[in-house]
């Protein structure tokens, strides 16, 4: 077993071992890979909610009652997916956390509002964290579902702004994973570039297939070829990494605006080329200014998974707003802590945030970063690190995207 998997097991079981000094316990799925090339980024939530979780329980739980949260491995297949949800929920699951992969996210929408209309009093929650196409929160609005990352359209509204105020940004390629995420944010940089800078050319419009390609350098061949003046992707995990250790081989040497570049081992694939090349569009960095508690929150992380750096950020505030409603709603009974999550509000780190009613979608300011070799928090277990650019502060009614979700509510 790896030193990875150990820290994970150690802090999994030192939440459950705590159950005895409560009245009841709160079970919470992760369904997310745990393996295979994208395994790293399930992980690194995975160990973001146990912590959370950790922390929730040593202040004495949520309404009394200790919070659990168990690992699923779906191996990012949304038919794995759903057999693992059958799983958490014959396990006593009620709260379900899942996040890389949108495809998968589709799936497990369907099924929980499935679930959900058969067994009534035996209801389910999806909190999703990072499944980010826009429809979730549109016209798939599901009560059962809530989002706590900004989605797509957010995400890409505030890089586009960034690129239309860069006059030496004259052309732009995409490229993305080829599934329904890497779909939207093609479709969301054509639109919004189009509003924004209409003199714009898109010189390529790429996408690949999810976690199969091993080497991207043929891709940057294209993008270097094409003569683009930015790059926009919306690639996680191992594609983000990959693709950022071919620009480095290949002498790329444009910007890259992403959602994702903070995923496991894209900084130092890069190294000091990245520097103020690499950008993300995030709701939070480690180097922001931020409170004694933050910092000591960041560094506890660090310190039990080294493997790992403190990214999902939006998993502690997922954990907090749960925490939040349930003792609002005086329950830790899905409907009623659905209910009061609705139009809630939490303080955080780097500002507020609140579940908008309609449509179950987190608002919440947003931080345009960049690779910078002057920071307190580096990454990847080297020196370099995420600052926030010059006017990359987007406050949450910026941010905010109307909807069109019709909502369908319990009584």
């Amino acid at each position: 077993m790896t030193f990875r998997k150990t820290a994970i097991l150690a802090a999994a079981t030192s939440v459950m071992a705590m159950s005895a000094a409560y009245a009841d316990t709160v079970k919470m799925a992760f369904i997310d890979p745990l393996s295979g090339p994208m395994g790293p980024s399930g992980e690194a939530a995975y160990t973001s909610f146990i912590l959370a979780a950790e922390h929730i329980n040593a202040n004495g739980g949520v309404n009394g009652n200790e919070i659990e949260v168990t690992g699923y491995d779906n191996k990012i297949n949304p038919k794995e997916s759903l057999v693992q949800l059958q799983k958490a929920i014959d396990d006593g699951a009620r709260y379900i956390f899942q996040g890389n992969g949108s495809s998968v996210a589709a799936a497990l929408i369907e099924a929980v509002n499935k679930h959900n209309a058969r067994n009534p009093g035996e209801e389910v929650i999806f909190f999703n964290y990072a499944a980010v196409t826009p429809a979730f929160t549109n016209e798939l609005c599901s009560f059962w579902h809530f989002r706590f990352d900004a989605h797509a359209d957010m995400k890409m509204a505030a890089i586009t702004d960034w690129i239309a105020k860069r006059d030496d940004i004259k052309s732009v390629y995409l490229i993305g994973q080829d599934y329904v995420f890497g779909q939207a944010v093609a479709s969301a940089a054509e639109e919004q570039l189009k509003e924004k800078r209409p003199d714009i050319e898109i010189v390529g419009n790429e996408l690949h297939p999810l976690a199969k390609v091993k080497d991207f350098t043929p891709y940057i061949q294209k993008i270097i070829s094409s003569g683009a003046d930015a790059v926009i992707t919306g690639n996680w995990g191992a594609d983000m990494q990959l693709l950022m250790k071919a620009a480095a081989e290949n002498g790329s040497d444009v910007p890259y605006l992403t959602f994702y570049g903070g995923s496991k081992g894209a900084v130092s694939s890069l190294g000091e080329g990245g520097v103020g090349l690499l950008y993300q569009v995030t709701e939070g960095i480690t180097n922001l200014d931020a409170d004694d508690e933050q910092y000591a929150l960041i560094e506890e992380y660090k310190e039990r998974f080294p493997d790992y750096d403190y990214y999902y950020h939006r998993a502690f505030n997922a954990m907090e707003m749960f925490v939040k409603a349930a003792e609002e709603a005086g329950s830790v009974d899905p409907i009623p802590v659905a209910k009061a999550m609705e139009g809630l509000t939490i303080d955080h780190a780097y500002g507020q945030a609140t579940m908008r009613a309609e449509d179950h979608q987190m608002q919440q300011p947003l931080f345009i970063s960049t690779v910078s070799d002057d920071v307190k928090y580096g990454v990847d277990n080297i020196e370099l690190g995420w600052a926030l650019v010059e006017g990359g502060t987007i406050d949450m009614a910026s941010a905010e995207q109307p909807t069109t979700c019709e909502m369908e509510r319990p009584e």
